[in-house]
């Protein structure tokens, strides 16, 4: 009964219209973001050494393949357009913003440097976008794979974007927003939390408006929608700007703040296949299942290696790491048989209830 819309009317349409219609919605969201900020920070005060690897490890990751999540959502959840090369867009946004960082010092702060990431990597995306217009399904997947790989080729072979290292990793110090600088895990982990959650909303409101309305029909049915007067050009691209402008600034922040150094094989195939599951398991078409999946993804490894040790079985590396790849595939499978809509349409379902319970009908 806590969960009800009795007695909350809306006399405006911007109130009509608003992100959580709802009052209890806007209450919890607002609750999660305060705690999002608060919480970790008392706990480091607590347990310094127990927040540092829920830092590193656990929230720092989840937050950077959140926001990729959604650039690939908006992609290929609203847009429709399948893509499999968001490890090379996260690769473009991560050499860029270090390109700047290091060729330019007076621009050292890492909001620009971020933007700029996330710049060049839209200008990039719309250029392998543009096969977008002739192809669709399966054979625009494998240009996007092609994309992957040339992407990776050029961040190996040019030197000068690794500022001619002989192993090809770079480095990156000193970091500093709005003159502050930024040296723990505590620190590292506000900076990307603040960045996600005001372009969560920046998301949210795009596909709520014309331009998300538009992504939408496109992926209904095209031909309809050039008939009624979306232009597919301008549409498409646009989706693969938005969409690499955001999987820049994660690659961007997953470099800077996450490794600190960082090779080529960082930003692989295999982190594109990861993100792309993010999106199915959490749920196509939904910001808030880009969350959900990625935090599937971050969370299931830590616990499947952490199990036998909760359940005193003593296991080899070795098979362990198997072990762990195979009950983290069988558990993709599985919950993509059980709820194909994502854990998304789960928590939908569930809120639908709770707007009924106690009385069912």
């Amino acid at each position: 009964m806590l969960y009800r819309e009795a007695g909350q009317f809306k006399t405006s349409y911007g109130a009509d219209q608003a992100i959580f219609p709802i009052l209890q919605d806007r209450l919890f969201v607002f609750a999660l973001i305060v705690l999002a900020f608060l919480a970790p920070v008392a706990l480091a005060a607590v347990a310094p050494g127990l927040a540092q690897y829920l830092f590193t490890e656990v929230l720092i990751p989840f937050l950077v393949f959140s926001l990729a999540a959604i650039g690939l959502n908006i992609l290929v959840g609203y847009c429709g357009q399948v893509s499999l090369g968001t490890g090379g867009f996260m690769a473009v946004g991560a050499y860029a913003a270090y390109n700047l960082w290091l060729r330019v010092p007076m621009v050292n702060d890492l909001i620009i440097v971020f933007l700029f990431g996330g710049l060049m990597a839209a200008a990039v995306g719309i250029l392998f976008g543009l096969p977008s217009l002739r192809i669709k399904g399966f054979y625009l997947a494998v240009a996007t794979l092609a994309a992957q790989f040339f992407l990776d080729w050029v961040v190996a072979r040019v030197k000068w974007l690794t500022n001619y290292s002989s192993s090809g990793s770079v480095a990156v110090g000193n970091l500093t927003v709005f003159g502050i600088p930024i040296e723990t895990p505590m620190a590292r982990y506000l900076v990307i939390l603040a960045v996600v959650v005001v372009l969560t909303v920046v998301a949210k409101n795009l596909v709520r408006g014309h331009i998300g309305r538009s992504w939408m029909a496109i992926r209904d049915m095209d031909i309809a929608a050039e008939i009624i007067g979306f232009r597919p050009l301008r549409t498409k691209l646009l989706a693969f700007a938005v969409s690499s402008f955001y999987v820049g600034v994660a690659g961007a922040m997953y470099g800077f703040l996450r490794l600190g150094a960082w090779e080529p094989l960082a930003f692989d195939i295999n982190r594109s296949f990861a993100i792309l599951f993010m999106v199915i398991i959490g749920g196509l078409g939904s910001i808030l299942g880009s969350f959900l999946g990625a935090a599937f993804i971050v969370l299931t490894p830590i616990m499947l290696n952490q199990l036998p040790g909760w359940l005193g079985l003593r296991m080899s590396t070795a098979l362990l790491s198997h072990l762990e790849f195979m009950v983290f595939g069988a558990m993709i499978v599985f919950f993509l048989i059980v709820e194909p809509h994502g854990l998304a349409r789960l928590w939908a379902v569930a809120k639908e209830k709770l707007r009924l319970w106690p009385f069912p009908h």
